[in-house]
C-alpha cells in the first residue's frame, strides 16, 4: 500500500518542539471549534459483528445503559458499510473492505436501525463516531463500476491495483480531484443524515495529509467533528494539523517488550518524553480490534501488567480507548472474518474498575487530555526502575498516579512537596495525607490513584 509520509515536514515539526513547549493539535483549539468535550472524553470501540449473538445494531442498543453506567462517553463503531464480496476473506469478509460508502451493512440491520441507535445514544449523552476507511475499498465497491478512474491501476495487469499484502482490497487514486470530493461527500452524508460526531480514520497516514486538511475544512463547517487518526504522531506529526488525537503505537509496542523482556521503567520514561514533545493528544490503549485478533489479547501481551497499563491509559495526558469486552475481561482472540461472539457474563468483573477510571478521567479537571491545559510531572523516586509515578495538575487540583511495573513488591518515599495535601485513593476510598506521610508500599503490578 502507498505510505505517504512527508518526512521533511515531519522532521521540521519535531525539531520545532521542546518538552516545555509542545505543539498544538490543530490550527484551532478544541475550545475554539466547539469541541471542548473532546479533551475529557473516552472512546469505546464497538465490534458490532462480535458484540452479540445477533450481531446487529438493535442487539447492541440493549448494552447502552450498561455502557452509560460504566462511564463511556464516545462510542466508536467499526465500519458500518456493506462488505465487498469479490475476493473477500473468510465467510463474512473484512469490515474494512467497503462495497459502498453510503449504505449500511445488512449484516447489522437497516439504515433506520442505525439512525435509531444514533438517536438513542445521543439522547443518553453519548457521542458517536464511525470508522472511515479512506485508503482503499473492496473489489466490487460501487465506484469500480461507476467511476473506475477513482482507482490506481496495476501497470502490468491494467486492472485495479491490489493493496500490498491485502488482496481483498484495492487502492484509491488521491491524485483524482473528483474522487477526493466524492469521498468528502460520502463522509458528509453520515454527518447530515444520521448526525454522527466524528470519525476514526483507518490508516490515516496512508492517505495524503492534504486530503485530510481538505476534508476537515469542509466537514467541520457542517458541525465541529472529533477526528481520531490511526497513526502515531511521533512518526507523522504533520497529520496533527487535522486530527485531535492519534494512536500511541510506539508505546503499545514498547510496553509489550517491557513486559515480555523484563525491561526497566527507564525505557518507558524515554518514550514518554518523546510523546510529550509530539503535537496533539494520544489515544492510549491495551488492545483494539487489530491487536486482539492478530497479535494477542492484552493478557497475552502484557500479562499481569495489563490492569496497571489500563490505569496509565486513563491518567496520562491523552484519551483512553477501551475495546469491546475488556470489561469482562475478554481473554480470547476474536475472529476477524467469521462470526465469533463475545461471551458476555451476567456480571462484568472489570466494569467497576473501568467505571472508576473513565468517570475520573471525564470529571476531574486535572485529567484533561491536553497536557497544555492540565500539566503532567513525573515524580522520581529511589525505585524509578520499578515505579512509574506522576502527578497531573490543573490550577489547585491534582491527581497522583503510582504504578508498580514490576513483579516484586516495592516500598518507596514520595519526595516531600511533590504531592500536597490529603487525597483519596479512588479504588479503595482511603485518604492519604501527603504532607505528613510520604511512604507508599505496593504489591507486584499494583496501581494506586489519588485524587482530591
Amino acid at each position: 500500500m502507498k505510505r505517504v509520509i512527508c518526512s521533511v515536514a515531519a522532521a521540521a515539526l519535531l525539531l520545532s518542539c521542546s518538552v516545555n513547549k509542545p505543539l498544538s493539535t490543530n490550527t484551532m483549539t478544541t475550545k475554539e471549534t466547539g469541541k471542548a468535550w473532546v479533551n475529557h472524553t473516552n472512546i469505546y470501540e464497538v465490534n458490532v459483528r462480535q458484540y452479540t449473538p445477533e450481531g446487529t445494531f438493535n442487539a447492541f442498543a440493549k448494552h447502552l445503559p450498561r455502557l452509560k453506567e460504566m462511564g463511556v462517553q464516545t462510542i466508536w463503531f467499526m465500519p458500518i458499510t456493506p462488505i465487498a464480496q469479490k475476493n473477500k476473506k473468510g465467510s463474512l469478509g473484512s469490515q474494512y473492505a467497503a462495497a459502498d460508502y453510503t449504505a449500511i451493512n445488512p449484516e447489522f440491520g437497516t439504515l433506520a436501525d442505525w439512525k435509531a441507535l444514533v438517536k438513542q445514544a445521543h439522547d443518553m449523552g453519548f457521542k458517536v463516531i464511525i470508522d472511515w476507511v479512506a485508503n482503499h475499498t473492496g473489489w466490487d465497491h460501487v465506484w469500480t463500476k461507476s467511476h473506475p478512474d477513482f482507482y490506481e491501476k496495476d501497470p502490468a495487469t491494467k486492472d485495479f491495483k491490489i493493496a500490498s499484502g491485502m488482496d481483498d482490497i484495492i487502492e484509491l487514486d488521491y491524485k483524482n480531484p473528483a474522487m477526493r470530493q466524492a469521498m468528502i461527500d460520502a463522509m458528509k452524508y453520515w454527518i447530515t443524515d444520521s448526525g454522527i460526531d466524528g470519525f476514526r480514520c483507518d490508516l490515516a497516514s496512508w492517505v495524503e495529509v492534504d486530503f485530510w486538511i481538505q476534508a476537515a475544512n469542509e466537514l467541520n463547517k457542517v458541525k465541529p467533528l472529533f477526528w481520531l487518526g490511526e497513526f502515531d504522531p511521533l512518526e507523522n506529526p504533520e497529520y496533527m494539523q487535522v486530527f485531535d488525537a492519534a494512536y500511541s503505537w510506539k508505546w503499545m509496542h514498547k510496553t509489550k517488550a517491557f513486559y515480555q523482556e523484563h525491561q526497566g521503567v527507564a525505557g518507558l520514561d524515554s518514550l514518554l518524553q518523546q510523546y510529550q514533545q509530539a503535537p496533539g493528544m494520544q489515544a492510549w490503549f491495551t488492545t483494539n480490534h487489530d491487536e486482539n485478533t492478530w497479535n494477542g489479547t492484552e493478557y497475552e501481551k502484557y500479562g499481569d501488567a495489563a490492569p496497571a497499563l489500563a490505569v496509565f491509559s486513563c491518567t496520562w495526558p491523552g484519551l483512553p480507548l477501551v475495546y469491546s469486552g475488556q470489561e469482562l475481561p475478554n481473554r480470547k482472540r476474536l475472529e476477524f472474518f467469521e462470526k465469533d461472539p463475545i461471551d458476555w457474563k451476567e456480571e462484568n468483573q472489570l466494569a467497576p474498575f473501568y467505571k472508576t477510571l473513565l468517570t475520573l478521567h471525564h470529571n476531574h479537571p486535572a485529567l484533561n487530555g491536553s497536557a497544555k491545559l492540565a500539566t503532567v510531572e513525573r515524580i522520581h523516586t529511589a525505585q524509578d526502575n520499578q515505579v512509574l509515578a506522576y502527578v497531573r495538575r490543573f490550577e489547585n487540583r491534582q491527581v497522583f498516579t503510582v504504578l508498580n511495573l514490576s513483579n516484586q513488591p516495592v516500598t518507596f518515599q514520595v519526595p516531600a512537596g511533590a504531592v500536597k495535601g490529603s487525597l483519596k485513593e479512588v479504588f479503595h476510598q482511603v485518604n492519604h495525607n501527603f504532607d505528613q506521610h510520604h511512604s507508599l508500599e505496593l504489591k507486584p503490578w499494583q496501581y494506586l490513584v489519588y485524587a482530591d
